[in-house]
């Protein structure tokens, strides 16, 4: 059988903004190989693969090299496909099975808010290879510590969102000597926004992510503290750049935002079996 495939642009309400996902809608099991496969024929930050489970979607999402725990763009994706699909029912929540435990999507207006877990972070040192490759002294260096995730994400904040906005990195030594993903952000001047952002994963063969719900989940309860907010807007300030709202709630954060399809197909490199499995 044919494979459903959508590519959608999520946290924008325009076509070819945001942060671009591919979500494939299973009805069996397929081999990681395939699922890697497909992931690296897409070529995107993230591809998503829905399965049906009973009262849920069971969630996967793959870079273009690596299995991933936590995407909120491609999570955001799959809840609007589903919904634009008629696969699940306009006014049901999406839940979603994930190596990040059961996650949640519902539709509020023309946005969808996603109930992810909170990610907190301690202060860490500067190391000498993050210092060369962004060529930056932060007013604050943290490291993420999430129970069970082998790379963490480094979280720096800068002096401006001029500093955010205007940052090369080099990410040849991103990707030779930085084995965890680098978040830098900075208290926001332009409003409507409380804070700003970029997210560089090299590590993981993606250069610079355009928008990354996991990463509001760091920056969230982080700038929450800073400010003295539980409600906030970021604007994540890639080339394509994207809007993020955030909302702490105890361990929780919810984000929200908006998702748009650009292309509807059927993906043709679906492994082929007998009757008997073979």
């Amino acid at each position: 059988m044919a494979v459903p495939i959508y590519h959608v642009d999520a946290f924008s309400a325009e076509p070819f903004k945001g942060n671009p996902a591919a979500v494939c809608l299973l009805d069996h099991e397929q081999p990681d190989e395939w699922l890697q496969n497909v992931a690296a024929e897409m070529n995107l930050s993230e591809t998503a693969f829905v399965l049906p489970r009973e009262g849920a979607f069971q969630l996967r999402w793959f870079t273009p090299t690596v299995e991933v725990p936590l995407c909120g763009h491609a999570t955001l994706a799959s809840a609007h496909v589903l919904w634009e699909t008629e696969t699940l029912p306009a006014d049901e929540e999406a839940r979603f099975q994930t190596l990040s435990g059961l996650l949640l999507a519902k539709r509020r207006g023309s946005r969808i808010e996603l109930d992810f877990p909170a990610i907190e972070n301690v202060p860490a040192d500067m190391t000498s290879e993050i210092r060369a490759a962004l060529g930056v002294e932060p007013r604050y260096v943290g490291l993420t510590h999430t129970k069970g995730k082998k790379d963490p994400n480094y979280l720096l904040e800068l002096e401006s969102e001029e500093a955010v906005r205007t940052l090369e990195p080099d990410f040849g030594m991103l990707r030779r000597s930085v084995a965890a993903g680098v978040i830098v952000t900075a208290r926001a001047q332009t409003a409507p926004f409380d804070f700003v952002s970029r997210y560089f994963a090299a590590n993981v063969g993606i250069d610079e992510d355009p928008v990354t719900g996991s990463a509001h989940c760091v920056l969230a309860p982080y700038w929450s503290r800073v400010l003295g907010k539980t409600e906030m807007t970021g604007y994540q300030a890639s080339a394509r750049g994207g809007v993020v709202g955030v909302r702490v709630g105890g361990d929780r954060v919810y984000l929200s935002g908006e998702a748009v399809t650009i292309l509807r197909g059927v993906l043709a490199g679906e492994p082929i079996q007998d009757e008997d499995g073979l």
